[in-house]
């Protein structure tokens, strides 16, 4: 009897051990993160910049105020369950996102003024992205052509010229695409959702029209062989979305700042929209970490609580999708998942 007892006893501390161990696994699987910025902490404003969570109510303007100053002091108050705060100085910034990504085993798609220093302390972290708007900064075709070719970067990205007032299709960006279908170079554009009121904020060409996907139609088409994903899934212009992912099978969106600016409910319907249409094998996951680290912890929430989702439409969004994406080899599929 005492025999029969000890080997129950193993069999349950095996079992036990095996299922703690399984879990440890699970949590550790890996997420891209399509949608990271390497920024200065006074990026977004004098920090500390204080996010308050969940977002219920947007921002409303009395006109006859200065709308910078109420934009940061509405986004700072309100019914908070989570109040996050930016961090004072550059090397916390960098700092607290490392800490959440080691947690959570992300690897993501990192762009920004501060990509090249963000690049040397975490490299195994990150694919380099170039960030891209029509300004004093702007490369020439040349010089844009040999930041890729030697490597300097990897995806084309965020492409921010929705901030500037142009459309995709315009002749002005056709050269870069070309070159970006040429070198089969990724990209991630930016077209959706800008902070709030981003007009009154400094970006005065900024147009509410340029959220629709159907902006990038015809760049499509004169580019087949282009490899893009919209960023911020193109929200709120969900019929433009569907109409352009049924037309064109080759385009993917990640839910970038919508998984955590937005109510949460408005995200959920959004996505399930965009799921229930049958595109969720192109959907991927982005945070758009700015200045506020625990934002991609608020953002892997709204995916993992999202009730519509199987856990294997959840693994696609926060993994396997951008893998295809990316193209990525087992090599590195199995360094991820081994860490």
């Amino acid at each position: 009897m005492k025999n029969l007892l000890f080997i129950l006893f193993i069999f349950l501390f095996i079992k036990i051990s095996y299922s703690q161990q399984n879990k440890s696994q699970q949590a550790k699987l890996p997420i891209i993160d399509m949608h990271l910025h390497a920024m200065k902490a006074d990026a977004q404003g004098p920090p500390p910049f204080v996010f308050c969570l969940p977002r219920t109510d947007l921002v409303t303007w009395d006109n006859s105020k200065p709308y910078p100053l109420e934009f940061i002091r509405q986004f700072g108050n309100g019914e908070c369950s989570l109040r996050i705060v930016s961090p004072t100085t550059n090397e916390e910034l960098i700092k607290r996102t490392l800490s959440i990504m080691k947690k959570h085993n992300i690897y993501g798609m990192l762009s920004g003024t501060e990509t090249e220093k963000w690049m040397k302390v975490a490299p195994e972290r990150f694919f380099p992205g170039l960030q891209f708007n029509f300004n004093k900064n702007t490369p020439s075709v040349d010089s844009f052509r040999k930041l890729f070719t030697n490597g300097t970067f990897k995806i084309l990205g965020e492409v921010g010229i929705q901030y500037n007032g142009y459309s995709p299709s315009d002749s002005l960006f056709d050269p870069y695409l070309s070159i970006a279908e040429e070198l089969d170079i990724p990209m991630a554009i930016h077209i959706g959702t800008g902070p709030v009121g981003a007009p009154y904020l400094g970006s005065v060409k900024y147009r509410a029209r340029l959220h629709s996907a159907l902006v990038l139609e015809e760049a499509l088409l004169k580019h087949p062989k282009l490899r893009v994903y919209i960023m911020h899934a193109g929200w709120p212009m969900i019929d433009d979305l569907l109409a352009v992912l049924w037309t064109h099978p080759q385009v993917y969106v990640d839910v970038g700042v919508i998984s955590f600016a937005l109510p949460r409910k408005e995200f959920h319907k959004y996505l399930q929209r965009i799921v229930e249409a049958g595109f969720g094998k192109r959907v991927m996951f982005g945070s758009d970490q700015m200045v506020w680290p625990e934002a991609i912890e608020y953002a892997i929430q709204s995916i993992e609580t999202a009730s519509f989702l199987s856990s294997q439409q959840k693994r696609d969004i926060f993994y396997n999708n951008a893998a295809r994406f990316l193209r990525l080899n087992k090599e590195d599929i199995n360094r991820h998942h081994s860490h």
